[in-house]
């Protein structure tokens, strides 16, 4: 499962090539974004306003035909994990974009992820992407045992741990694709997040965003 490519809506060609950086690397986002400024010639970058999109378009295609790397998998304490996600979208529908952030029972961090999800999707879709995309990693990358997965959305909960049905239309992809995820961790709980707790995935979630926003180029 964790071999194949993960999915997603619809986004631009610049945005799309922006999402193969980060499959490249595992969807650690500072890497790739790193990576991209490196390759963008001059003083631009992968935000930067000065940055034409035909320039940051040959960078992009010039690092995936150069092949990329995936960072070094950092070690965890124990067998046991955290995970937040989030989801972001602006518009609901808008540009919308997925982070997670993988940590050890000490909650020392182990991986920064994010993504963009899609030019014109909902939050929903976003939070399930961002599950997933969590998922996916901790699995390609560990062995867990027990997790506690700390997310914000009651409709992703009500569905994944609850037992019903997605409400939203065109999610059940994403839906079918967490709850495989979790089949392959023998101990698995969530944590719902207040508005007012702190999320570390949501500045991740805000840069998918702002990928996701690329186009139409």
């Amino acid at each position: 499962m964790t071999d194949e490519p993960l999915p997603v809506e619809h986004l631009s060609p610049l945005a799309t090539l922006v999402d193969e950086v980060l499959a490249g690397v595992g969807y650690e986002m500072a890497p790739a974004t790193d990576a991209i400024d490196d390759a963008v010639p001059g003083y631009g970058g992968l935000f930067a306003p000065e940055t034409p999109p035909d320039e940051l378009r040959h960078a992009l295609e010039s690092l995936l035909e150069s092949g990329l790397t995936r960072p070094a998998v950092s070690e965890p304490t124990s067998d046991a994990f955290v995970l937040y996600v989030d989801g972001s979208s602006r518009g609901n529908p808008g540009p919308a974009g997925a982070g997670a952030v993988i940590m050890d029972a000490a909650e020392t961090q182990l991986a920064r992820l994010g993504r963009p999800v899609g030019a014109r999707t909902g939050n929903n879709t976003a939070e399930y992407v961002a599950l997933h995309l969590g998922l996916s990693e901790l699995l390609a990358r560990y062995e867990p045992h027990r997790l506690e997965v700390r997310i914000d959305s009651m409709t992703v909960i009500r569905d994944v741990w609850g037992g019903n049905d997605p409400t939203e239309s065109g999610v059940e992809t994403y839906s079918e694709a967490v709850t495989e995820a979790l089949s392959n961790i023998p101990e698995h709980e969530y944590t719902h997040l207040a508005d007012s707790d702190p999320n570390p995935a949501d500045a991740l979630a805000t840069v998918g965003a702002d990928i996701a926003a690329f186009g139409p180029e």
